[in-house]
C-alpha cells in the first residue's frame, strides 16, 4: 500500500494580486495546496477555517500591516509556520516578526530558488513531510518516541540498551536521520517490540 503524504496547505497574504498569482503558480507546481488572500482583514477567519500549515505574509499592506496580522494570527494559532516577506526590510520589523515567532523573513523581489530553500527549512522545522520517505521517517520517529516515553526510558538509557549514540537516537525520533534496518532492530529489541511495530500503521 503506497504511503499517502498529506498535502501541505499554504496561505499567501499580499495586497498585490499579481504577486499572489505568481506565488500560487510557483508553489502549486511544487505540489503544495495554495490559497491566496489580498485583504489582510480576512486573514484571521481564513486561518481559523483553513487548517493551513504555512502562511506567507506581506509586511506592508493597507488596512492592516503584516505585524498586526501576525499578532492576530498568534491569538488563535501559536503553532502555524509564518514567513514574512517585504520589499522594505528593516531591523525593527524583523525583530517584531521574530518576537511573534515568524520563522523567516524574506526580501522582495526574491529568487525562486532562495524561496524554495526557505520553505524547505520551514517545513523541516515544523516536521512537514513532502515525500513518502519523509512521511515514513516521521511516523517511525513519532512511534519510537511514544514507545520510549511509555516505558519511561530516557535517550541515555536507550543509548545504553542499543549501543547507538544519543545524538543518532534523537535524530531518528525527530525524523532528521534515515534509520538503518540494523538500528531499527536494536531499537525494537530495546523497546521489547517487533521491528514492524516501529512503522506505526504502515
Amino acid at each position: 500500500m503506497p504511503i499517502e503524504v498529506p498535502a501541505v496547505r499554504i496561505l499567501i497574504v499580499d495586497d498585490d494580486r499579481s504577486i499572489c498569482e505568481y506565488m500560487q503558480t510557483l508553489l502549486e507546481k511544487e505540489g503544495f495546496s495554495v490559497k491566496t488572500c489580498s485583504d489582510p482583514t480576512l486573514v484571521e477567519d481564513e486561518v481559523r477555517q483553513g487548517e493551513y500549515h504555512v502562511i506567507i505574509l506581506d509586511l506592508m499592506m493597507p488596512k492592516l500591516d503584516g505585524i498586526e496580522v501576525l499578532r492576530r494570527i498568534r491569538e488563535s494559532d501559536k503553532d502555524i509556520a509564518v514567513v514574512m516577506f517585504t520589499a522594505h526590510p528593516d531591523f525593527d520589523t524583523a525583530v517584531a516578526s521574530m518576537k511573534l515567532d515568524a520563522l523567516d523573513y524574506i526580501k522582495k523581489p526574491f529568487n525562486p530558488e532562495e524561496f524554495r530553500e526557505v520553505l524547505a527549512r520551514v517545513m523541516r522545522k515544523k516536521g512537514l513531510a513532502r515525500t513518502p520517505e519523509e512521511h515514513l521517517h516521521r511516523i517511525i520517529g513519532d512511534t519510537i518516541r511514544g514507545m520510549r516515553k511509555e516505558k519511561t526510558l530516557t535517550l541515555k538509557q536507550m543509548s545504553r540498551r542499543t549501543g547507538l549514540s544519543i545524538s543518532l537516537l534523537s535524530q531518528i525520533e525527530r525524523a532528521e536521520s534515515s534509520p538503518s534496518i540494523s538500528s531499527l532492530y536494536k531499537i525494537a529489541i530495546a523497546l521489547d517490540t517487533r521491528i514492524q511495530d516501529l512503522f506505526g500503521q504502515y
